[in-house]
């Protein structure tokens, strides 16, 4: 068991580096805050899920249960929150393009 933890914790740090990657890559608000929440959530799944699976079962791998439920609507709901927020708040939605260099 505790190698397939270890593959399933190695799951979820690549959906995190992934996001990271995303978060680089896109240049407006709003595309950030999707890839952040998406590969947050997922990578910290997977992450909880490996650790329960290496632990094996008892009294913690319910509190990771329990915490699996907690970020997953919360997670969800803080990122609607943010982009909610940037919205009304005035937050242009439109892409914010690259100039080439004036050389």
């Amino acid at each position: 068991m505790e190698i397939v933890g270890n593959v399933i914790i190695a799951v979820g740090l690549a959906f995190m580096l992934f996001g990271v990657i995303g978060i680089f890559r896109f240049k407006s608000f709003y595309p950030r805050i999707l890839v952040a929440s998406q590969s947050d959530t997922i990578g910290a799944l997977t992450l909880i899920v490996g650790i329960a699976v290496r632990h094996g079962p008892g009294f913690f791998s319910w509190k990771l249960l329990l915490l699996v439920i907690i970020i997953l609507i919360l997670n969800p709901l803080i990122a609607h929150v943010l982009a909610r927020s940037a919205y009304l708040s005035g937050h242009d939605v439109d892409t914010i393009e690259e100039k080439p260099d004036d050389r």
